[in-house]
């Protein structure tokens, strides 16, 4: 019975957040149109001018535009759960017979719930524009798992930022770690094109394993590790900020 009720209370708290970002305009046309800009952006404008060995720069780069869009999607999880920090509102919470962890929760379970719309919205555009993929079902089956693993650990990762925060605006500060990493990486060129001190970088941080998993298993190439590196980077980072997140949350009771 006591399962039952917290997974009650969890549905309750992601349902406020929902309903939160609905009812926030500019939040939430935000978080449909900044990624369609930028896909576009980079499709038409710089895509050109891109040599990646793909005759249809769209094939390349929508993965590591989905990255972003989920990053930014958690960036916002950041601020909105400071938002209640800042007005006392998780005081309140905590003051109800309702499970510790149901507050950090709801958060990202909206926050995850929200990145689906947002990356749904993103591969109808993409198709529409030209993306085609020959994956079958196993492709996007794996793929679409290692896109929600990221989404759980950025957003986790985004819990930390919001909880240690001093206001909202240094929340949103943080968001720009999300943005940044995608673009060092192997999202919109390959490494290989990179310097040697930049490339060693981008080939040894969690996004380009992440995106050229993504890209492998759904243009049906050679996956070779990057699967399993996409795995311990996911699995790493939640476990990590989750327990991180759980002791400072923990520490502002």
């Amino acid at each position: 019975m006591k399962f039952i009720r917290q997974i009650k209370e969890i549905g309750a708290m992601t349902k406020r957040c929902m309903m939160y970002t609905l009812r926030n305009v500019d939040n939430l046309l935000t978080m449909l149109f900044l990624p369609i800009a930028v896909l576009l952006l980079f499709v038409f404008v710089f895509g050109g001018a891109i040599q990646t060995g793909n005759d249809n720069y769209i094939d390349y780069v929508i993965f590591g535009i989905l990255l972003i869009n989920i990053g930014y999607g958690a960036g916002t999880t950041a601020v909105s759960l400071n938002v209640d920090l800042q007005n006392g509102i998780i005081d309140r919470f905590r003051t109800m017979p309702i499970g510790r962890n149901v507050v950090l929760t709801g958060h990202v379970l909206a926050s995850i719930i929200k990145n689906i719309i947002s990356t749904v919205v993103l591969f109808v555009l993409a198709f529409l524009i030209g993306f085609r993929s020959v994956a079958g079902f196993g492709g996007w089956f794996a793929a679409v798992c290692i896109l929600l693993l990221y989404s759980l650990a950025m957003t986790w990762l985004a819990i930390v930022f919001g909880l240690i925060a001093k206001t909202p605006e240094g929340a949103s500060a943080f968001s720009y770690v999300f943005l940044f990493f995608p673009y060092i990486s192997s999202a919109f060129v390959p490494t290989k094109t990179m310097p040697k001190a930049l490339r060693l970088l981008a080939e040894n941080q969690p996004v380009t394993p992440i995106n050229e998993s993504v890209r492998t298993l759904l243009m049906d190439l050679p996956v070779g590790n990057n699967v399993f590196l996409s795995l311990i980077w996911c699995l790493g980072i939640t476990a990590v900020t989750y327990g991180i997140s759980g002791w400072i949350y923990g520490r502002k009771s």
